[in-house]
């Protein structure tokens, strides 16, 4: 379904840093309505400034997306600023790096409840809103590690290719209702990855010639949406790879077991 970002009334959640603030800044210049939230006050109260110098309508509320009466506090005030809501962009996300037999449960659990369950129930209590809503759409970020894992990153990987699992089912249980489900997998992208890691026991993502930009993820993501186009790989590596490992998974296996 095609759709104008004019007017409509978007959340982005983890808004403060990377893709989501970059989404937030190009999406208010296309005229849509914002609801933002994230952790850190200090960063939302920024980047409300530079929205409204923009001309844009946006208005924030703090807390964590795991917790369910923040998500419910959200409901309630989109319900009551937005009279509604068109599109829900599921952005937040942390991280955890080292190999699997060194972590503990808590580790897995806090990435799955941030990456996993929190986007999920997000959507869950926003779906009667969104049926009502003007060409309604759901954008999951997730990664392309969400098609393709690798290792030190076990616990991540898992939680992304859930999100990816859950985003292609509901997309056909939605087609009925008018409901986009748009999955954006980008590859390394220069944001601020490292704060958001929870554990670090390995090396951080190295960025080179090919690393995105949270702009460049923004600008594929925001295009997705506009188009309906259900799901993009913004990335020509991260797309060779999820190629490379459809069609010779175990030249994939190799490649990432030696390089990573």
């Amino acid at each position: 379904m095609r759709r104008k970002l004019n007017g409509l009334r978007m959340l982005i959640t983890g808004a403060s840093s990377g893709i989501g603030r970059a989404m937030a800044i190009l999406a208010a210049e296309q005229g849509a309505r914002l609801l933002l939230t994230a952790r850190r006050e200090d960063r939302l109260e920024e980047l409300l400034g530079v929205v409204h110098a923009k001309g844009g309508d946006a208005a924030y509320l703090v807390g964590d997306i795991a917790d369910p009466d923040h998500r419910q506090k959200l409901f309630q005030r989109a319900q009551h600023d937005l009279k509604g809501l068109d599109v829900l962009v599921n952005n937040a996300g942390i991280g955890a790096i080292g190999n699997f037999q060194e972590a503990t449960p808590e580790r897995l659990r806090q990435l799955m409840e941030v990456n996993f369950f929190a986007p999920v129930e997000l959507t869950r209590l926003f779906l009667p809103m969104l049926e009502k809503g003007n060409t309604p759409a759901i954008c999951n970020i997730s990664s392309i590690l969400g098609h393709r894992a690798v290792p030190g990153k076990s616990e991540y990987c898992a939680s992304k290719f859930a999100l990816h699992g859950f985003s292609d089912a509901l997309r056909a249980e939605l087609v009925g209702k008018g409901i986009d489900v748009i999955l954006v997998s980008p590859s390394t992208t220069s944001s601020e990855f490292g704060a958001s890691v929870i554990d670090k026991k390995g090396k951080l993502p190295a960025e080179g010639k090919f690393v995105l930009t949270p702009h460049d993820v923004a600008l594929a993501a925001l295009r997705a949406i506009r188009s309906g186009k259900h799901e993009i790989i913004p990335s020509k590596p991260g797309y060779m790879m999820v190629l490379l490992d459809r069609l010779c998974p175990s030249w994939a296996d190799w490649a990432v077991a030696k390089f990573g």
